[in-house]
């Protein structure tokens, strides 16, 4: 028994440290894009931060959501930030599921890339959004004679530029449309086209739904803010994903990006030109042995999916 369990855990760590180099040589031809996601994810902040100055608390407003939800009440704000925690981990760990299952069909590099140009793109139309009309928040804190729903003015630059988590939770005036339905809906609509159960895909979407209530229920976001997150965020990532390059399919064995398969494509017309480097490329194996790693295909398979 000790025996098995040392040879699967010794096969892990193999598998573990060629999927790290693998992700590693993506990171470093990719690693700009990545930065520029994580940048744009403070310019995001800051701005959400930068409205709260501006927010005014009045009246709620009249809102349909809020006429047909029963109000969770302050104390049960909680419920809907619980659902969304758990989607986001969710989502960030099957993200690294590569390190760890032998089935794979995502690179942890690429498709966090492909999730950060929609989480910026909707973050740009958010800001535009919200800055130029600023609603009464109908959150708790945001209400006429809470302190937290006006910010003092700053005594200086960095009281606007270094933010903390919990100012975030308490921020007012970012309301069209909800970034917690950016990221939920970004995110489930990326497992729709790369996750492979079912079963998880559908539970996924019920779960943004629910989301969705708990978050109008919650008097966290007017229902037009939810509304228009869902019909804006899903064209967004539509678009965009059609221009965005496809990600290589890892069945065919590829551990590069497009751009980098797209010279093999052309190293495959020059065989064709050139018979004679066609047979050294497609020579069985002098020794007539075949490679047992599953994850090795042939140069004639891959010249053939191309």
């Amino acid at each position: 028994m000790s025996l098995y369990i040392g040879r699967e855990a010794s096969k892990l760590w193999k598998r573990i440290c060629a999927e790290t180099t693998t992700e590693f040589n993506l990171l470093a031809d990719n690693w700009k894009y990545i930065l520029a996601g994580l940048i744009c994810q403070y310019i995001h902040g800051l701005a959400a931060r930068g409205v709260h100055y501006l927010h005014r608390p009045g009246p709620v407003l009249q809102d349909t959501g809020f006429f047909l939800l029963p109000e969770l009440g302050q104390e049960r704000a909680y419920v809907s930030e619980t659902v969304f925690t758990f989607v986001f981990l969710s989502f960030v760990l099957w993200t690294f599921h590569p390190f760890i299952f032998k089935t794979k069909k995502i690179y942890t590099v690429l498709i966090w890339c492909r999730v950060l140009a929609f989480l910026v793109a909707c973050q740009f139309l958010r800001i535009i959004t919200f800055y130029s009309t600023q609603l009464p928040g109908p959150n708790y804190h945001c209400r006429e004679g809470s302190r937290l729903a006006t910010l003092p003015r700053p005594d200086n630059p960095l009281e606007v530029l270094v933010f903390i988590p919990r100012g975030v939770l308490y921020g007012c005036g970012d309301l069209i449309f909800s970034s917690h339905m950016i990221f939920s809906l970004v995110f489930v609509r990326t497992y729709q086209k790369y996750g492979t159960r079912r079963f998880i895909k559908q539970c996924a979407w019920v779960i943004v739904v629910v989301q969705s209530l708990l978050i109008i229920a919650s008097r966290k976001h007017y229902t037009v803010d939810v509304t228009v997150a869902w019909y804006t965020v899903n064209l967004v990532v539509f678009f965009i994903d059609r221009k965005l390059t496809e990600m290589p399919e890892r069945s065919l064995g590829a551990v590069l990006p497009l751009a980098k398969d797209v010279r093999m494509k052309d190293d495959h017309v020059k065989l064709v030109n050139d018979p004679a480097a066609d047979r050294r490329l497609l020579r069985s194996p002098a020794n007539g042995k075949v490679s047992e790693d599953s994850n090795n295909v042939h140069g004639g398979d891959v010249l053939d999916s191309l």
